[in-house]
């Protein structure tokens, strides 16, 4: 999901040749993050420099750091922790005038440019089906995994035009739904 949120955010601003990744290293998947965004922005040819949101301080010295290195745009990783900072998030990224894409859709109806990930309601049934088969006796680890296959694009029109940004009718014709 990374690397298609970069591609992504590639296509959007296609002049970004420095793009800062806001990652939570805490998170237990961060190193499968990295390493996927490092090979997808070598596919692209565009440089990523990494920048630790493991805290609310964290974030705002990422910021910081994003600003002194140019970085044309920016993609924040998937992580429960960088989701409860959405609002802070989308306005530090607003404040720097910085193209921002993210995994959930409440980021973008929050005034952040773009999402594209899973839809999180879609797993409330599957959850309480799994729950209530528990309860039943079931054993958890006999249970199969499942993963959401349901995904959506947004995208935040009003954010693209207050970042000057065209955004190209090949995106805008896959997207799930457009915010005006």
């Amino acid at each position: 999901m990374e690397a298609k949120r970069l591609q992504l955010l590639h296509e959007l601003v296609p002049t970004a040749t420095r793009i800062a990744i806001l990652a939570n290293p805490n998170f237990p998947d961060a190193d499968n993050q990295r390493r996927d965004l490092q090979v997808a922005a070598q596919a692209i040819a565009r440089q990523v420099i990494f920048l630790d949101g493991g805290s609310e301080r964290d974030i705002d010295t990422a910021f910081t750091s994003l600003i002194q290195h140019r970085a044309g745009a920016l993609l924040v990783a998937s992580d429960p922790f960088l989701f409860s900072r959405r609002d802070q998030i989308v306005a530090m990224a607003a404040r720097h005038a910085v193209p921002a894409v993210y995994q959930w859709r409440d980021f973008a109806t929050a005034g952040g440019l773009m999402s594209y990930g899973t839809v999180l309601a879609e797993m409330y049934r599957p959850v309480g089906i799994y729950a209530g088969r528990i309860l039943k006796g079931a054993k958890p680890s006999e249970l199969p995994v499942q993963q959401s296959t349901k995904l959506e694009l947004i995208i935040n029109l009003k954010t693209a035009k207050a970042l000057g940004l065209e955004v190209p009718v090949s995106l805008l014709g896959r997207a799930d739904e457009v915010i005006e």
